[in-house]
């Protein structure tokens, strides 16, 4: 079975300003491919405001209707859309299905070093921008601020493109980090990383019990408190009654920025086969869920244990799909952020992008960021720590830095 290569992803442009782009998919299927989808759309800052996905379990129909920006990449987002059908381009120039034990390689990890001879608010955020522009994907930073002012930083980083070995592109690279850094630029390198190098960058393991108890429960608190309080309701019911071999999941609650990453990410995650799926968010920031689908033995989720547990997991999930605290480290002031990391090892995209957008909002320089993982909960976390400039800590209170941050990564701001 197979469809011409042009047919697999079709994108129809918005035609005016405030128009919906529509995206169709129409390809092999595999479980978890929605949540792939969805998590590309997301790494290309697109919303989905409405979505229907319907599968056979063999072949696959997907149509989401996305609000994006001018500047929205969009030959570039096919092309990654493409990447993630199970499929592969035949000298017939038809797709066919790929086998899943086709697995690629981990990507090669590159070391981005370069002084400053002067550090300024907005600096870490521009060239986070840059290196997301390249589809450079951030592993881990170290910044090192010398007493002078001067600045040296390392980002360890893939290239989604697989041609940073290359001397072209390093040099595109580089020519793009001038272009943003100016005269402040004393250096710039780039090698590739091997295991010595990469241990280095690991940082602190250290998580206090306390900040661990509270930040990655997986329980939700009494009254929905303790960061909660921007949440609307999310109700989930479940009905066995409509279909004799599907379960209906239907979710309301609050729209937020990848949304219907998360829940796709959590189906995945359970290896649940989601076979009919339609999402629709109005004006208003409301979100209504309709989800048909069936356990990996074929069959519809009868046990209430299982349907307790996902749907708790789904609930806690849109509540609080990421963890945000700002927490005392000695004298100094430290931003935690988490987020869950999928059980295929991807962390949620953009995620450091909108951490140094609200603290260029807010005017507060970054003193030093860890971005490492921890296994809390029996969960892989991925856990940013930004310490902040100890002259700034008295300019903006805590609790106005936490939210700002919360709100830039769930798209309320």
């Amino acid at each position: 079975m197979g469809i011409l290569y042009e047919d697999v992803v079709v994108i129809r442009q918005a035609e005016k300003p405030g128009e919906s782009t529509v995206i169709t998919v129409n390809c092999p299927d595999k479980t978890g491919l929605g949540c792939d989808l969805c998590r590309v759309i997301l790494l290309f800052g697109l919303s989905i405001c409405r979505g229907d996905v319907s599968t056979d379990g063999k072949w696959c129909y997907l149509v989401f209707w996305v609000m994006g920006e001018p500047t929205t990449r969009w030959s570039l987002l096919k092309k990654r859309l493409l990447e993630v059908c199970p499929s592969y381009f035949s000298t017939s120039r038809i797709y066919y299905y790929r086998p899943e034990n086709q697995q690629r390689k981990p990507p090669d990890v590159f070391l981005l070093k370069f002084w400053c001879s002067r550090d300024r608010i907005g600096l870490l955020h521009d060239v986070t921008e840059v290196l997301c522009e390249l589809e450079l994907t951030i592993k881990r930073v170290k910044i090192s601020t010398t007493p002078d002012g001067r600045v040296m930083d390392l980002f360890f980083v893939t290239d989604t493109r697989e041609l940073l070995h290359t001397k072209v592109r390093q040099e595109e690279t580089i020519l793009r980090l001038e272009d943003v850094l100016g005269k402040a630029l004393i250096s710039c390198e780039i090698e590739l990383a091997g295991p010595d190098v990469t241990a280095c960058s690991q940082g602190s393991s250290f998580l206090l019990s306390a900040i661990t108890e509270d930040m990655f429960s997986l329980e939700l608190p009494a009254g929905h408190l303790n960061g909660f309080r921007d949440c609307s309701p999310v109700t989930i019911t479940v009905d066995n009654s409509l279909s004799p071999s599907h379960t209906l999941i239907q979710i309301l609650c609050q729209d937020h920025k990848g949304l219907i990453y998360d829940i796709m990410r959590t189906v995945k995650d359970y290896n649940i086969q989601v076979s009919y799926g339609r999402f629709f968010s109005n004006p208003k920031g409301n979100c209504e869920v309709d989800l048909f689908i069936m356990q990996a033995d074929g069959k519809k989720i009868v046990d209430p244990n299982k349907q307790d547990a996902l749907c708790s997991r789904l609930r806690m999930e849109l509540l609080h799909p990421l963890r945000v605290a700002v927490v005392s480290r000695g004298p100094d002031t430290e931003l935690l952020v988490a987020n869950p990391v999928e059980l295929s090892g991807r962390g949620r995209p953009l995620v450091f992008h909108d951490i140094t957008l609200a603290h260029k909002i807010l005017n507060i320089s970054i003193f030093s960021v860890e971005i490492g993982r921890h296994m809390i909960h029996d969960r892989e976390w991925e856990v940013y720590r930004i310490l902040h400039d100890e002259t700034d800590e008295d300019l903006v209170p805590r609790n106005k830095i936490q939210d700002l941050v919360r709100k830039i990564l769930m798209g309320w701001e």
